[in-house]
């Protein structure tokens, strides 16, 4: 195709672009005319702008108008319907399978994004000419009710000024699209507060009833309020009527271990250092509250732990728990089953709690859908053992190189010997579509918590002590700490497992998706059957590292 030819296809826009560049004589040389006559003119660049011309109509044509601009959302609100009923209906299964395709997720993201005309370029506002000796002011009316008015102020450190620090997702003020972060305070309800502290000022509003008037001085600038896409699960219980140094009680929103915050993003409040906004996860329509963000909170748990050690009778036993992470929040994310791929179930707990007789039930349950891999030992075959059933036998020599290489996802000795489970056990298991059962150390939770294996991990915790030797010596357990298991468990071997449970759930809780006391062995074993479905069948929260 000749040059002449090739510009008559050209996008009009580009082709006198092309023109101009020829008619140029400010470029430094022929090189680069060269390059960008050839940009302009490739076929690629071209369709691009033809694609983005046809977009850019769409709206204007109500034949192919968009009916709405979250198909993403309603996919995933499909999906969350579908998923209980995916092992009921082969249809229902099809359909969650379908709508989780790479290929037709691009096609709902691109749909929602030209709906929205995200493709559009942003552009700053233009400023306008304001008289630099004339200030702005504005009125803004709130009526007062049962609700918190939704925003805190402080004193700016520079101008002593009253301003707004801080405006609460989805209360009054925020409803109310009036009052922005850094608008200057000058009066309330009639009330100069020149020369006042927030105290005052907040004084003024609690004796205040009805409407509250508010003359502000508008701030530089006033981003709108968006909501972020973070959720995270808190690893500890916060009470904010009990927090001393929240800066404001009534704004602080409660939350227990294991629940799932969703974080406000704000241009004011998005890096505060000390105070994050959150809801909880669900309370759509519920306004966000003040949580302690993560730097404070890390530093609240060592300034506790200093403490701790400071007290910390030297005689007592030592735990390591500083050396251990510090658990404040973990982003998370839905994880969304994945057709043929289950995930490992681990069950973590104390010796003699149970973890492997319910391994043992689950795999005995379904043995072509639940395995275990087996273990690999240095010491000698017994008679009756077959090699690769009971056990993988290795030389000593062997099995250390693969230690130290890092092919095993735990080990230990035991009576001079060797044993172990090896991450590839655990992967070919996985690969061949079966659920992987496991019940290794809690020191091996670690290893085994990645974005590959992407684990379902269950806490089987022991009950009371009265609970606990109640129900062995009703079912005649024998004492797992006992080669011969001639015997029952003692009282001290039962009070030592309530406490190893306890220094897990300290050490590692923040690492489990769900837990099982196992007071009766046949009611624990149904609560995991009923939770390994849970993990197969349902999108379930899980580190956002894993789904990205």
């Amino acid at each position: 195709m000749t040059a002449e030819v090739m510009e008559t296809c050209l996008d009009p826009v580009l082709s006198r672009l092309v023109t101009s560049l020829k008619e140029a004589e400010s470029l430094s040389g022929e090189q680069d005319l060269g390059f960008l006559q050839t940009l302009l003119e490739s076929k690629e660049l071209n369709a691009l702008v033809n694609v983005h011309s046809k977009i850019a109509k769409i709206g204007k044509d109500d034949r192919v108008a968009p009916l709405l601009s979250s198909s993403m959302q309603v996919a995933l609100e499909v999906l969350e319907q579908l998923a209980p009923r995916c092992h009921i209906s082969p249809l229902c299964k099809e359909v969650f399978h379908l709508l989780q395709t790479p290929h037709l997720q691009s096609l709902l993201f691109a749909h929602d994004s030209i709906a929205k005309k995200d493709f559009y370029p942003h552009l700053p506002d233009i400023p306008m000419e304001v008289d630099e000796d004339e200030e702005t002011i504005k009125i803004v009316q709130l009526v007062k009710n049962n609700e918190p008015l939704g925003a805190t102020i402080k004193t700016d450190d520079e101008t002593g000024k009253i301003v707004i620090a801080r405006i609460m997702h989805g209360g009054a003020a925020d409803r109310s699209g009036l009052i922005h972060v850094g608008d200057e305070v000058i009066e309330v309800n009639g009330i100069n507060v020149e020369g006042k502290t927030p105290g005052d000022v907040l004084q003024i509003l609690q004796n205040s009833e009805g409407t509250i008037t508010f003359k502000l001085v508008p701030s530089d600038g006033k981003m709108g309020q968006r909501e972020s896409k973070v959720r995270v699960r808190a690893h500890f219980d916060y009470d904010p009527e009990s927090d001393p140094y929240i800066p404001c009680k009534e704004a602080g929103q409660a939350f227990q271990r294991g629940d799932i915050l969703h974080i406000v993003a704000q241009s004011s409040c998005q890096d505060d250092a000390f105070w994050w906004q959150a809801r909880k996860e669900g309370d759509r329509n519920a306004r966000a509250g003040l949580i302690p963000s993560r730097n404070l909170q890390e530093r609240r748990i060592i300034h506790e732990r200093n403490q701790m050690e400071k007290n910390k009778d030297p005689k007592a036993e030592n735990d390591d728990f500083d050396r251990e992470m510090i658990a404040t929040y973990e982003e998370v994310a839905k994880l969304y089953p994945r057709p043929g791929v289950y995930r490992p179930i681990i069950l973590i707990g104390a010796p003699g709690v149970g973890r492997n007789e319910l391994k043992r039930r689950l795999a005995a349950r379904d043995p072509e859908k639940y395995r275990t891999p087996v273990p690999y030992t240095t010491r000698p075959i017994r008679t009756g053992e077959v090699p690769g059933r009971e056990y993988i036998f290795i030389p000593r020599d062997k099995m250390e190189a693969d230690i130290q290489a890092g092919k095993f996802i735990e080990h230990g000795e035991y009576k001079g010997h060797l044993y172990g489970t090896s991450a590839e056990s655990v992967r070919s298991i996985v690969n061949a579509g079966c659920v992987c059962i496991l019940s290794p150390h809690y020191q091996a939770i670690k290893a085994l918590r990645t974005p590959q294996l992407k684990p379902f991990i269950i806490h089987v915790k022991p009950p009371t002590f009265e609970q606990l030797k109640e129900t062995r010596e009703a079912a005649h357990a024998r004492s797992t700490f006992d080669e011969t298991n001639s015997r029952g468990f003692s009282d001290e071997e039962l009070q030592d497992m309530i406490k190893s449970a306890e220094k897990i759930n300290f050490l590692y809780g923040h690492f489990f998706d769900d837990e099982i006391v196992n007071d009766d062995l046949a009611t624990a074993f149904e609560a995991l059957v009923q939770l390994a479905q849970k993990s197969e069948c349902e999108p379930l929260w899980a580190p956002a590292t894993w789904v990205q």
